[in-house]
């Protein structure tokens, strides 16, 4: 139920993912009238699996939303480094105390069709969703913003947000023309989905492969099973490549990893057949300032961490969390509202972003055949020996470091 507020603002946000929809679910509840326009024409609840970490469970757990997550969670105890006859060489364990930081894999795994679905129902009776149409462009004026449709139609409004993705158009139309927001590691990744087998147990194996490149499984259900090819490569061909027709990138990464060995037959034949598939250059977003005028932008839009920081999703809630808590606490002063939210936010964006260091994913992607022994041998004794769960549990702080969330009233 909205609160009643000094001034109730029309604000539109560009993109029904997870940071739109959370969004959503706090500006409704101070008492605003939110559209969310998603350019799929229904609710986009498929994707990959994704995993909820540090000030993340703290945003999901203030929605009062926890619950639902657990009763959703993917079952994943622990990732395996395995050989080319698919056998564990070591197993790092899931950290399920409570307490430190979280291993590779998170006690809250879930898949993000099932967030973005419990996202949705929490708000669709006080949010209009309007699916099959985007957000295009936009005029900015003193007092409002007109956003301008797929569809050809306009819209006025106090506030845009653009929570349109790593690729926003909402982030270019608002950049100067020429600037380039990514921050580049030189990884590639694809994903996607085929038919589980017996042998696909729930623990995430992950295959090593000469050149500097990987497979993961990873099993969410009892009949699909993910997959995930992943690459170093520095060239303009497989930049480009993420942008091209999907039959032209299954047909990238089929050759790329021909020669892989383990399931990768199995792999590349269920890739045609998948009811999903999505490929993507590791990348973060990093520019200067998330906000001009009546036009701000949220999640992945202003600061992507890139999948290998552990908190993509994690860092969307929380910035959803705070943009909407600063509007909320100053509705009549717009400005302020968003100089607020830089100033809360920024140093925990900074934060999650600085996890991720190319150098040690390199190392975790050999070159050569050598290479990967002697990262497996090394991973076998730390496991032996409980390193990276002892690691984990004395661990002060979770990725996120000690920043905490703000106490907004609609909180």
């Amino acid at each position: 139920m909205a609160n009643k507020i000094a001034k109730r603002l029309r604000i539109l946000v560009a993109g029904g993912g997870v940071a739109g929809p959370a969004l959503a679910f706090w500006l409704t509840r101070g008492g605003h009238a939110v559209t969310v326009a998603e350019r799929f024409p229904a609710l986009r609840a498929s994707g990959a699996q994704v995993d909820l970490r540090g000030q993340g469970i703290d945003a999901v757990t203030r929605m009062g939303l926890l619950e639902k997550v657990r009763s959703r969670l993917v079952d994943e105890p622990g990732v395996a480094f395995v050989d080319s006859r698919g056998k564990p060489k070591a197993t790092i364990m899931a950290n399920t105390s409570g307490k430190g930081r979280q291993t590779l894999t998170s006690e809250y795994e879930i898949m993000r069709g099932d967030l973005v679905r419990i996202l949705h129902e929490a708000t669709k009776d006080d949010t209009e969703y309007v699916f099959g149409k985007s957000v295009d462009g936009f005029d900015q004026h003193s007092d409002k913003v007109t956003g301008h449709f797929s569809d050809g139609t306009s819209g006025e409004y106090d506030l845009l947000i653009g929570a349109d993705g790593q690729g926003s158009r909402t982030r270019r139309a608002l950049l100067p023309g020429g600037f380039d927001p990514y921050w580049r590691v030189g990884i590639h990744m694809a994903y996607w989905f085929v038919p589980r087998i017996a042998s696909d147990t729930n623990i995430r194996d992950t295959y090593m492969v000469p050149g500097g490149r990987q497979i993961m499984r990873r099993s969410h259900n009892a009949t699909e099973t993910q997959v995930y090819f992943v690459m170093r490569e520095d060239s303009a061909e497989a930049s480009a490549i993420h942008r091209a027709p999907i039959e032209q990138q299954q047909k990238f990464w089929a050759e790329r990893f021909g020669d892989a060995g383990w399931q990768t037959e199995r792999f590349v034949e269920g890739m045609e057949d998948s009811p999903f598939f999505y490929s993507q250059e590791i990348a973060q977003v990093r520019i200067d300032s998330w906000s001009k005028g009546r036009v701000a932008l949220a999640g992945d839009a202003a600061h992507c961490a890139s999948p290998y920081s552990g908190m993509g999703i994690s860092g969307g809630l929380v910035g959803a969390y705070v943009l909407a808590g600063e509007i909320n606490r100053s509705p009549g002063d717009l400005p302020t509202a968003l100089a607020n939210y830089e100033h809360v936010l920024r140093p925990f964006a900074d934060k999650i972003q600085g996890e991720v260091n190319p150098r040690i994913l390199r190392v975790g992607m050999p070159l050569n055949k050598h290479a990967i022994t002697a990262f497996q041998n090394a991973t076998a004794l730390a496991c032996f020996l409980h390193i990276p769960d002892l690691v984990a549990r004395m661990s002060k702080e979770d990725r996120g470091g000690d920043w905490q969330l703000p106490a907004y009233t609609n909180a």
